[in-house]
């Protein structure tokens, strides 16, 4: 059954080649209630300027359930019913808070798989004591394969959907040539367990491609770890972890999620040193 919705977008992953959709993004946020809407697959880069809408902005537009898709968080939506609301500011984490305050956050990932298997919680955030490390490797395929670029250039060679002008303008998906895993650690019973997840974040995915553009083949990583590895967390970090459709015991970090610390935890911290 259809349903009209109020969502605040907190996600958008990095597209990837679709044979249906041509490529496509798993997008997700919270209705007014605080509770997760898994929005998928939506087709981004492909749909209307007046539909295309930020991370931290409001939208309202038609969902219902998805038949084929057994995580209760999963909708999928109306594209033509989308209208765009307002964005919450960057720098206005107070309006901010007062939504991610709605939301549960799990101290440990342990926490969150119990709801996966007891719940069938496949969206959920945590907020790790510490990251270890950022792992930088490349991707298994540096470029596209030629199944992906069939899938992404379809949808581009029917006329129906785009007129010329419009098909030239919409530039193939660019590949990002590496995984980025976070290495972090959380507290459970006062012992300390790492985990490791792999980020898809379409902001990661952004990062690397403009200190790539900045700073070219030598140098793009420094200026990458420095953001991710050193500079979020001294945030008050937190991670969107979702589920993947085919393999639903498999996790990955959908969104990087990084308010500035609370001035409690601030002051906290300073009497412990």
């Amino acid at each position: 059954m259809k349903r009209k919705v109020r969502i605040l977008i907190l996600c958008k992953t990095y597209p990837s080649p679709s044979a249906k959709y041509a490529e496509t993004s798993c997008v997700a946020g919270m209705d007014q209630s605080g509770n997760f809407i898994r929005i998928y697959p939506v087709p981004f880069r492909l749909v209307t300027e007046d539909q295309q809408f930020a991370k931290w902005q409001w939208i309202e537009a038609f969902i219902e359930r998805s038949p084929a898709d057994r995580r209760p968080e999963s909708h999928k939506i109306g594209i033509g019913s989308i209208c765009l609301g307002k964005t919450l500011p960057p720098g206005d984490w107070h309006e901010r808070r007062i939504w991610l305050d709605k939301l549960k956050v799990y101290d440990n990932f342990d926490a969150l798989e119990t709801a996966r298997i007891e719940s069938n919680v496949t969206l959920g955030l945590i907020k790790p004591s510490r990251i270890a490390a950022l792992r930088i490797q490349k991707s298994a395929s540096e470029k596209w394969t030629p199944d992906e670029i069939e899938k992404l250039e379809s949808m581009q060679r029917q006329p129906s959907l785009f007129e010329d002008q419009e098909r030239a303008s919409i530039r193939r998906l660019e590949k990002v040539p590496f995984d980025f895993h976070y290495v972090y650690e959380c507290l459970i019973d006062g012992e300390v367990k790492s985990y490791t997840h792999k980020i898809v974040d379409w902001e990661a995915g952004q990062l690397y491609r403009n200190v790539y553009r900045k700073h070219g083949p030598e140098g793009w990583e420094a200026a990458f770890r420095h953001k991710l590895e050193t500079e979020l967390p001294t945030r008050d970090l937190m991670l969107l972890m979702g589920t993947i459709h085919r393999f639903p015991g498999q996790w990955l970090i959908v969104s990087l999620i990084y308010p500035p610390k609370r001035q409690t935890e601030d002051t906290h911290q300073m009497r412990l040193l």
